[in-house]
């Protein structure tokens, strides 16, 4: 039986006996190819996202769901998306084969149960208005397959994001993108190549998303949480910039509105009405 492209032999030999340098340029050399590998996908990027778009902007939710360095890069892009945009936490929601332990220490057997992933989603009260985006780099893990399977049943709307061609899970989904790294570096370890792909593919995912349904402005984080004081220096910048106020003023403004956007609608009203 062939293995997987995920799993095939890496390139590569003798790893133990390569000074450092060797070993940094040689996995450098490969993570070029990964944007590349990603820019083959993007039609089919394209279509998953514009699918997400049209149930989010209704109301809908985005999850993902994954196991290992997959199930993690779904929850890090979910939790970015309440700071970064301003969308309550419930919006983007990532979930992962073991639960919360698994973010930190790994619970390998978990992915096998290929009935818990839709028992996790359904803590969650799906509805069809939701979109489940399946993560795997081999594209046949059960705890995937199995609640996008029934998440598609239930009139979700399903993609995937997989590192092999002809998955089980891409065959399950309406939208799947097969992002093929090849073989990687460290044989089988799919948080290298694969793994830097499916990050690349969320950032690009939840960031077009959120900008097609008006978290952004021009170019700025406009609806971002004002958590820290690099935050705050950076909303304040933007509102200075934007109105022409000196900084003290820009983040007084800031302050007082809790958001960027809404700093700067208050000072526009406040212009129109003198």
């Amino acid at each position: 039986m062939n293995p997987l492209e995920t799993e095939a032999d890496s390139p590569y030999e003798a790893l133990e006996t390569r000074s450092t340098r060797w070993l940094l340029e040689a996995m450098n050399r490969e993570d070029r190819t990964v944007p590349l590998a990603v820019g083959r996908c993007l039609p089919a990027i394209e279509r998953l996202t514009e699918a997400v778009i049209e149930r989010f902007a209704s109301g809908g939710r985005l999850f993902y769901i994954g196991s290992g360095t997959s199930g993690r890069l779904g929850i890090v892009d979910a939790s970015e998306c309440p700071p970064t945009f301003g969308v309550p936490p419930g919006r983007v929601v990532g979930l992962i084969a073991g639960g919360d332990a698994a973010i930190r220490q790994a619970q390998e057997g978990a992915e096998d149960c290929a009935e818990q992933g839709w028992r996790d989603l359904l803590a969650y009260q799906p509805t069809a208005a939701d979109s489940v985006v399946g993560l795997s780099a081999s594209g046949r893990t059960p705890y995937v397959l199995g609640a996008v399977q029934a998440a598609r049943a239930a009139g979700l709307l399903t993609g995937c994001v997989v590192c092999n061609v002809g998955s089980a899970i891409a065959a399950a989904v309406e939208y799947p993108v097969e992002v093929v790294v090849g073989p990687e570096f460290l044989t089988g370890s799919t948080r290298l190549k694969a793994g830097t792909a499916q990050k690349l593919i969320l950032n690009m995912l939840t960031t077009t998303l959120m900008i097609r349904t008006g978290c952004v402005a021009g170019n700025r984080m406009v609806d971002m949480q004002l958590t820290n004081r690099k935050l705050e220096e950076r909303g304040t910048r933007y509102v200075a910039e934007a109105t022409g106020l000196p900084m003290e003023q820009a983040r007084q403004l800031l302050l007082t509105h809790g958001s960027v956007r809404r700093a700067v609608a208050a000072w526009r009203a406040a212009q129109d009405g003198q």
